[in-house]
């Protein structure tokens, strides 16, 4: 990293590389909100730029040396972890003395000016991000956010607010997480996961507790969950959770639309009313006003705002309905995210739950097959396909029909679904499912990939 943050306290240029990435336009947008002169590429046109356009930002479709070339007084170059060293505007601007910094380097730029109240964790970054961001500002802060995907209740995924904090979705995968200073930090969850960059758990576990231990202010972890215990106990952090914790859900009501709990914050309890599913997001909605709590703001009136939050995209979101069918599309792509999408879907009261779900690349696959066997009983019928490659080379042997393999070798019958079925592109996928779906059903799409997409071709089927 570097020895001093880029310094953003004067109008700077700035380049950011595949700009229409989640990561990096919502920085493009904190940039350009700043008064900032921003311009960028990326190989593609797609939706996130049309509101960097409206804020003036320059952008140029195709990566190209001339791209650099062009800016006059250019000050840095931002880059996503996906751009190498051999893309043409990176060595643009190092042959022209032009800084470039990836996200992890840059993101200590806004820290300076306001110091992060990071949420990280293996699960439920994005959703309990997004709460955290409408609870403060309920309470009457102003916070700035940089989130990992649009929040329509909160107008996008980046915001530069006049508050004194930046509520920061810290991602682990890049370490990118340890970026500051930070005011406070939260950890929903610690497993095994992006090994491929840390080389094991023990690295990946020692990242977490730096995350925490160099944090300036309160930190806080989930009591529920054994990885954040084991590291919040050996730091003295605050806790939340169902069981015995600083910050305690109880008397939770599950219902279609979402959920009511109370939640004991010594010396008051406070009555939430969500309107996200699932007892996994009474849980990340307790860390974010636990959290609230644990800065000394108004929970109240925290606990209020964060009712309106709704329809995050790719968690738990509504594509539509058809023929009776109701199509939900969801980001679970680790075990644990799928059982709680399952388990959100089954407590909601539709008749069956038929899900299909894409393993999301060659690596994760080749870990984690095995822990997949049981993440899918709260399924009627599910539908595997094969996996999204995400710009990882084919392994040999590693295929989706691994987690066949897996699901089928579950002893239980409770703890896998009825029906078990293969269809290995996403085309056949939509036409089994419609096969399938009846009046009444529930299709869950599953993955971080673009399984996306057979949601909308079944209710285009369906509506036919």
């Amino acid at each position: 990293m570097r020895a001093e943050p880029f310094d953003l306290s004067r109008p700077r240029r700035v380049h950011v590389v595949a700009i229409g990435g989640a990561g990096m336009s919502s920085i493009a947008t904190l940039l350009a909100e700043g008064g900032h002169t921003v311009s960028g590429s990326d190989l593609v046109d797609r939706p996130a730029l049309g509101p960097l356009r409206r804020l003036g930002v320059e952008i140029r479709i195709g990566h190209s040396g001339a791209n650099i070339a062009d800016v006059v007084s250019l000050d840095a170059v931002v880059v996503s972890t996906a751009v190498g060293d051999g893309n043409p505007e990176v060595v643009g601007a190092r042959a022209a003395g032009v800084p470039v910094m990836n996200r992890r380097e840059f993101l200590p730029a806004f820290a300076v000016q306001q110091p992060f109240v990071s949420v990280s964790g293996t699960h439920g970054k994005t959703t309990t991000s997004s709460l955290l961001a409408m609870a403060l500002r309920g309470a009457g802060v102003e916070p700035s956010w940089l989130l990992g995907a649009p929040v329509p209740a909160l107008g996008g995924a980046a915001f530069l607010g006049s508050g004194e904090n930046l509520v920061l979705e810290a991602d682990e995968s890049d370490g990118s997480f340890l970026a500051g200073p930070r005011a406070a930090a939260m950890l929903t969850n610690a497993e095994s996961d992006h090994l491929e960059f840390w080389g094991g758990w023990d690295n990946l576990r020692a990242g977490f507790v730096q995350f925490l231990e160099d944090t300036e202010g309160p930190t806080l972890v989930c009591a529920d969950d054994p990885g954040s215990a084991a590291i919040g106990a050996e730091l003295d952090c605050a806790t939340y959770g169902f069981g015995p914790s600083d910050h305690r859900i109880r008397n939770l009501r599950m219902h279609t639309d979402g959920s009511e709990f109370d939640l004991e914050s010594l010396p008051a309890t406070h009555r939430v009313s969500l309107r996200l599913p699932g007892d996994h997001n009474a849980l990340n909605a307790a860390g974010a006003l636990a959290m609230v709590g644990e800065m000394g703001l108004d929970l109240t009136a925290a606990s209020s705002a964060i009712s309106m939050l709704t329809g995050l995209h790719r968690r738990f979101d509504k594509r539509g309905e058809a023929g009776g069918v109701v199509v939900i599309d969801d980001y679970a792509h680790l075990p644990a995210e799928v059982n709680a999408a399952l388990r959100a879907a089954r407590l909601s009261g539709w008749r069956r739950v038929v899900a299909v779900f894409q393993p999301h690349r060659y690596s994760r696959t080749e870990a984690l097959w095995r822990e997949f066997g049981n993440a899918f009983g709260d399924s009627d019928e599910l539908i595997l396909t094969e996996i999204y490659p995400a710009g990882e080379d084919p392994r040999e042997g590693i295929t989706g029909e691994l987690l066949v393999e897996a699901v089928s070798g579950v002893p239980d019958p409770a703890s896998r679904p009825d029906e078990l079925h293969w269809a290995p592109t996403l085309t056949e996928v939509a036409q089994l499912a419609v096969d399938i779906l009846e009046p009444g059903d529930v299709f869950l799409t599953l993955g971080a990939g673009d399984v996306r997409d057979v949601g909308d071709m079944v209710l285009r089927m369906l509506d036919r």
